[in-house]
């Protein structure tokens, strides 16, 4: 979905407007309330601290550092309902402006970039997983509106080679190859088509659908999505490499690379993700040995989690955190948590967190490391190898949709952002991140 100047506009002002009121009663509620605001935030903190101890750690420890955090952030609520409703009060009124200025501020700074039209394919083929995103496909009739629209189709069923399928469609004539899927299988289709230098289009029938997100394709329309092929623009993106498998999004080690194995992680993440945190983080954790390089030369034998991504996520930001702004840098995002409980004598992170860009990437470790690649669960062999593939697929979109990332046109620091609303709010220009294909 596509928004004009006009609508940016109005949610600029509407978050400048309620981001303004909500400082203005924090400020007037916390002058009239010290110290109790004080207190219950210390507490809060405090709590806060504990619960995050208590996720790397097993056994009674784990569940006494629990039991206490949920104990004094009670604490905290019941001080702050006892001694003054009135604080209660506006600290919910305070969290309603700024969640309306958050979710305001997305909306103005969403973009939508008219990516060059090009001829369409006169043989595209659609290749759609009836299974993906339980069952999309069936409910939107994906099949038949392709048909309507000059595609041929073909069903992968349990047990296809996709590839093989991709393969066989160009040997049989196909021009144009589009997927509908989930990212594992974009992955794969996206492979095939740069391969072969034809065009690529991405239909969101899978259940999140993130590279359709960053390609600037309108996830709320796989219908429409069709349309790339009929009067759509293209753009050339990256695609990312690891030990010669591509990937569209990115690939995860570490607790993440260990959960996505258990057949439990389908119906419970948070759950599982937790258990696994405890056994590969905790004091007795049996991980598997791993080194790997910062971008100072350092070299580190212990990791939470790594991620290496298609060109780098927007993380840690509250609006478009979770996105990439561009997938066309040809860079490689990095990004790693540290693990606290890593052995003495260990080279230690400097931060909790750490990111960068690089256009390669290397893991070393003696065993096989359980990944997640693209949210698929793959074991990678040693060294694992990552690199990218610089702007080699000319991805297709509908003239409708957005044709770039939400997070685009989002500056990186709060400053700048606010900045950047009152140029939207005056009908000023502001740069968008996204280059266009030439």
């Amino acid at each position: 979905m596509t928004q004009s100047a006009g609508q940016r506009r109005g949610f600029a002002i509407l978050s400048l407007a309620s981001g303004a009121l909500g400082v203005v009663i924090a400020i007037v509620s916390a002058g009239k309330q010290f110290p109790v605001g004080l207190i219950a935030l210390v507490l809060l903190l405090v709590a806060a601290g504990l619960a995050v101890d208590g996720l790397f750690n097993i056994g009674n420890r784990r569940l006494a550092e629990l039991v206490i955090a949920v104990i004094l952030a009670v604490v905290a609520i019941v001080i702050v309902v006892l001694r003054s409703w009135w604080l209660l009060i506006g600290t919910l009124v305070v969290i309603a402006l700024f969640a309306i200025a958050i979710a305001a501020a997305s909306r103005a700074f969403r973009v939508s970039v008219p990516l060059p039209v090009v001829a369409p394919p006169s043989a595209p083929v659609l290749i759609y997983n009836r299974r993906s995103g339980d069952g999309k496909a069936d409910r939107l009739h994906l099949a038949d509106e392709a048909e309507r629209r000059g595609y041929r189709t073909i069903e992968l069923v349990k047990g296809d080679d996709l590839r093989a399928l991709a393969e066989g469609a160009i040997a049989d004539g196909a021009d144009a190859l589009a997927m509908a899927g989930g990212d594992g299988s974009q992955a794969v289709v996206a492979d095939v088509a740069a391969t072969h230098d034809l065009p690529y289009a991405c239909i969101p029938s899978g259940t999140r659908n993130h590279f359709a997100l960053d390609l600037g394709v309108d996830r709320d329309d796989a219908v429409g999505a069709l349309d790339s092929f009929v009067e759509g623009g293209e753009r050339r993106v990256d695609l990312g490499v690891v030990n010669g498998q591509v990937f569209v999004n990115n690939v995860s080690l570490g607790v993440y690379g260990e959960a996505v194995q258990r057949e439990s992680y389908r119906n419970a993440k948070a759950k599982t993700l937790l258990d696994v945190a405890s056994q590969v983080l905790g004091p007795n954790a049996d991980q598997p040995s791993v080194s790997w390089h910062d971008p100072n030369g350092t070299e580190h034998e212990s990791v939470a989690a790594i991620m290496v991504s298609n060109n780098q996520y927007r993380l840690g930001h509250i609006i478009g955190s979770g996105t990439r702004p561009s997938i066309e840098d040809g860079l490689l995002g990095v990004a790693v948590i540290a693990d606290p409980t890593s052995r003495p004598g260990s080279t230690r992170l400097q931060h909790l967190w750490s990111e960068w860009v690089a256009p390669t990437f290397e893991i070393d470790s003696d065993t096989d490391l359980n990944a997640g690649i693209d949210g698929e669960a793959a074991t990678l062999t040693a060294p694992v190898r990552f690199e990218i593939r610089h702007q080699v697929l000319r991805a297709r979109i509908a003239r409708q949709h957005p044709g770039a990332s939400p997070s685009a046109d989002v500056p990186d620091g709060a400053l700048d952002s606010v900045r950047a609303l009152f140029r939207i709010a005056l009908g000023q220009p502001v740069h968008v991140a996204t280059h266009q294909a030439a």
